[in-house]
């Protein structure tokens, strides 16, 4: 079985070409970057975010993570939804649902860390969403989920991997 000791690329690793990122190239613990592209998520017809000011998180074997900032989301489209879960790295994470005006819920569509440790303190209060459940953007491309199920990485032509979630990552 092989484990990661944070120096190399594994052998399983894809090699990146010309514009594109390795998710073995991104830290643990996880680091922040700035994103000035265009962020765009949708429900339908319903824009949720659009944003020049994501912030992604990038964590050794998974793809990035887009946070966007609250003064870039419709508020009057989201609410508050039940649970919560721990990130060993940013704390606390706090959930939301979409809320569209004919009444339609979409559940648990992203996440926030209200009162993230230290080190992620610049995403207190901003969110990500599950490609899986909204439709996300970045750049015009359209973002499709991190495999798995549980995980909220955005998944672009720019990312190698193979990524955590995908089938036999259990043991990473």
């Amino acid at each position: 079985m092989w484990q990661y000791n944070g120096s190399r690329r594994p052998g399983v690793a894809a090699k990146p070409g010309p514009g594109q990122e390795s998710v073995w190239d991104y830290p643990r613990p996880p680091r922040l970057a700035s994103d000035a592209r265009r962020v765009l998520v949708r429900a339908g017809d319903h824009v949720i975010a659009d944003t020049h000011r994501a912030v992604r998180v990038l964590e050794t074997a998974s793809p990035p993570t887009f946070y966007l900032p609250p003064d870039d989301i419709d508020q009057t489209l989201i609410v508050a939804a039940s649970g919560e879960s721990m990130c060993e790295w940013k704390g606390a994470a706090s959930y939301w649902t979409v809320l569209l005006p004919d009444g339609t819920r979409i559940e648990a569509v992203g996440w926030s860390y209200p009162r993230p440790r230290p080190a992620f303190a610049a995403i207190a209060g901003w969110l990500s969403f599950y490609p899986a459940r909204l439709h996300c953007e970045v750049g015009g491309e359209r973002v499709r989920p991190q495999p798995g199920g549980f995980y909220g990485g955005w998944l672009t032509d720019e990312i190698v991997g193979p990524v955590k979630g995908e089938p036999g990552t259990g043991h990473w």
